[in-house]
């Protein structure tokens, strides 16, 4: 049996500074997202010419996605097989590949999950969990690039 999710939000740009869009450096690329009941985004390009270093970025957000659709995954299946997961931290990386026509695309993301379990009894399982967290992912499911994961398991 298959379910729908549905989501709905709202992009507003924010940056024109009087100008609107009358060429490429006279508007701001700001924006928010705003999610009902949720906290507002504040997000603009990664391109660092034009963009606000302080704010995020869709292609943030993208590699965010990932990592925290996996962790949820994965602590969700520790939980089911009764290991015990007691700190979990991903430094997440992502590659972005621009081409000379102006586009591009995503080459990969590699989660570099470090986490700590109660026994040593666990380790084994814990690590191959990672596997199928993979496999169950939404986000991981949706991306047509490779994600990879290589993850350290410690003892608590």
């Amino acid at each position: 049996m298959t379910h729908e999710h549905n989501y709905k939000l709202t992009t507003k740009w924010t940056g024109n500074t009087g100008e609107g869009t009358k060429n490429v450096r006279t508007y701001d690329r700001s924006h928010t997202v705003s999610i009902q009941g949720k906290p507002e985004l504040f997000l603009t390009t990664d391109n660092p010419a034009v963009g606000d270093k302080s704010k995020l970025n869709p292609e943030d957000l993208l590699v965010s996605a990932i990592s925290s659709c996996h962790m949820l995954s994965y602590l969700y299946l520790c939980s089911l097989e009764g290991i015990v997961v007691t700190a979990y931290t991903d430094n997440a990386s992502g590659t972005m590949i621009e081409n000379a026509t102006g586009g591009g695309s995503f080459k990969e993301v590699t989660l570099n999950p470090i986490f700590y379990v109660s026994d040593e009894s666990m380790v084994e399982k814990a690590i191959e969990l990672h596997h199928k967290a993979h496999e169950i992912c939404y986000i991981a499911n949706s991306v047509n690039f490779d994600v990879k994961c290589s993850p350290t398991c410690l003892v608590a």
